[in-house]
Order: C-alpha cells, then structure tokens, then sequence
C-alpha cells in the first residue's frame, strides 16, 4: 500500500500471500490429468480452482479498482454469461499455463494494490447495493476467497494423491505415519456412526 503508516495494508497483503502460496503448492508436482479431474458431485478440480482464482484477482483488484484487464482470457471469461466459465479451463490449456497465469493476475493485482491506500474507492458491480466499498474490503473478500478454495484444493488433493498441508512454510499437520492416519480415520469413523 502506496501510504500504510499502520502496517494494516501490509498485514492483509501478508494473510492473502500466504493463501497465494498454499494455492500455488497445492498444484505443484500434479500432472494435468490430476489438476483436472472433479472430485466432488459439482465437479470441483485443482484446475478449475486455480482459473477461479486467477479470474477473482484480476476482477476485484483491477477492474473493480477502474483499471484494465490486459489478459484476454480472463477479459473473455469475465464477459462470459456462461457462471461456471471461470471453473473450466480450456481444454488447451495446462497446469503449468494455469499457474502462470495466476500468477500474472496476482502480480498485475500487486502492481494495482502497490499504488492505493486502504479506503481508496471500489466498484463492484455483482454486489449490488453494496458496490461502492474500499481496497481494505476488496483486500478482505479475497483473503477468504482465497483461503476458501485453498481449503477446496486442500482436500482435493488429498483425494489424488494423498499430499496434505497449509503450505510449504508452516505444514500445520502432525507428522503421523499412513498407519496412524488410518487409525485416526476409523476412530473418526466409529464416533460418527454411534452419533
């Protein structure tokens, strides 16, 4: 933040790149079949997350901050009536294009954030009444956006393949062996069933 004399901008850019960490570990060592397959009845999958993600970025702290998009894909996806357009990857692409392309959404957002203050005005459209809001908000809405579908691919990815943690820098896990997780699981098992 351009003028943050309380440090409150940069703790909540702390709390949001800690959530752009975990989404970016989450994908690491996945194949592009793995990043795809739906593992839930909606059809959630790593790689539509991540395009999520990427197209929320740019929406909120771009365009919604009155500046351009300059990705013509997450131009297209945005103006795409279609409301499950930023779940589906094209088919082209790959997960190592969908990384990098969050990742340049969340630079270009940095590159925005990096020259507003706190209560500089927002416009969000798709919020109705409450469209006109500030960067703090917006900065707000995508720590949970982000967390939220980081907690998503979390679980997700432990379906594929087994691979658990906050993220590289705290894991936040106990480091139990297969066997213990298997014991913890039924024992998890057992209480629900007597409930």
């Amino acid at each position: 933040m351009a003028n943050d004399k309380s440090g409150q901008g940069a703790q909540l850019r702390e709390y949001l790149n800690d959530a752009r960490e975990a989404i970016l570990w989450k994908c690491e060592g996945l194949s592009d079949a793995q990043a795809r397959t739906p593992l839930t009845a909606t059809g959630t999958h790593v790689m539509g997350l991540l395009l999520h993600l990427a197209v929320t970025e740019a929406g909120y702290f771009i365009e919604c901050l009155g500046q351009k998009i300059e990705n013509p894909l997450i131009r297209d996806i945005m103006a795409d009536d279609d409301a499950q357009a930023d779940f589906r990857p094209p088919l082209n692409m790959a997960l190592a294009d969908a990384m990098n392309l969050y990742r340049e959404a969340t630079s270009a957002a940095d590159a925005v954030l990096d020259h507003s203050e706190l209560d500089s005005p927002a416009v969000v459209p798709w919020w109705g009444t409450h469209r006109h809001t500030t960067v703090e908000r917006l900065l707000i809405h995508m720590i949970a956006e982000s967390h939220r579908h980081a907690g998503h691919m979390d679980i997700v990815r432990e379906q594929l393949d087994g691979f658990v943690g906050l993220r590289p820098t705290a894991p936040n896990i106990p480091d139990l062996t297969p066997a213990q997780w298997d014991e913890e699981r039924l024992r998890l098992r057992g209480i629900a069933d007597n409930a």
